[in-house]
């Protein structure tokens, strides 16, 4: 493994809700020997990307805040939007999130949420599993046939007894998301939640998205939330196409 899949396996490892976690705890989280990170956090210290506390835990540094918001591409593709994703929630009153495609894993950029919402585990900068999430799932049913084979050659993690890791139903769940246009996740990420999800047209540059809204079974309504995630996706699109991105 090289130093620089190290310090990657590291600073994914850091804690996604901001608090400090001691060196021995993060080389045990990332399966690194305790000396290796020892001398990366000295290092990624010094570089901005992790902070220490005076008692000598570490921290994500503002660094790596600066590196991601560096990006134009995904500022561009959050920018356009958040303004839909606020009103989609203001209409809603549930949480409504905008994911990207990146290896395996839809990694969230942009979310929207308040007090109506129910809680959800993700948050933004932060990477889940495709088949089990809503907006994952709607990836999964823009990919070529060779892409989502070798997806499904791979193990399905599972994250509720919801969740489909049978390879064959899963392929068939996906090609019926594909069909229709849009995907449904029932109690599959988190007990009592379902998210419905659809994607963005696809354009070269920006990688494959999707927005999604997530909320529990008992306020699911189709016939009230497909439309109007339909409206935020081609108003969003339509901002991206003004923008030239």
């Amino acid at each position: 493994m090289s130093l620089l899949e190290r310090a990657g396996r590291m600073l994914r490892a850091l804690p996604a809700d901001g608090e400090p976690i001691t060196v021995a705890d993060l080389a045990r989280a990332a399966d690194l020997p305790l000396s290796t990170t020892h001398r990366l956090a000295a290092e990624l210290t010094r570089l901005g990307a992790v902070e220490r506390t005076a008692d000598g835990a570490v921290v994500m540094g503002l660094g790596l805040w600066e590196l991601g918001e560096r990006s134009a591409v995904l500022r561009r593709l959050r920018e356009a939007a958040l303004p839909e994703l606020i009103e989609l929630y203001d209409r809603t009153g549930e949480n409504v999130h905008l994911g990207v495609l990146t290896g395996r894993e839809v990694l969230y950029i942009a979310k929207a949420s308040g007090k109506r919402a129910i809680p959800t585990l993700s948050q933004v900068g932060e990477r889940h599993p495709l088949h089990p999430t809503g907006v994952g799932r709607a990836l999964l049913s823009t990919r070529p046939a060779e892409w989502l084979d070798d997806y499904l050659s791979h193990p399905l993690e599972r994250e509720t007894h919801h969740t489909i890791t049978d390879p064959t139903r899963l392929r068939e769940v996906i090609a019926t998301e594909a069909a229709r246009g849009w995907a449904l996740t029932h109690q599959e990420m988190t007990l009592g939640n379902v998210s419905i999800a659809i994607c963005l047209r696809e354009r070269p540059g920006i990688p494959p998205a999707a927005i999604g809204i997530v909320c529990h079974t008992a306020s699911y309504d189709e016939t009230r939330m497909l439309p109007l995630l339909r409206r935020a996706a081609a108003a969003i699109e339509s901002t991206l196409d003004d923008l030239g991105g």
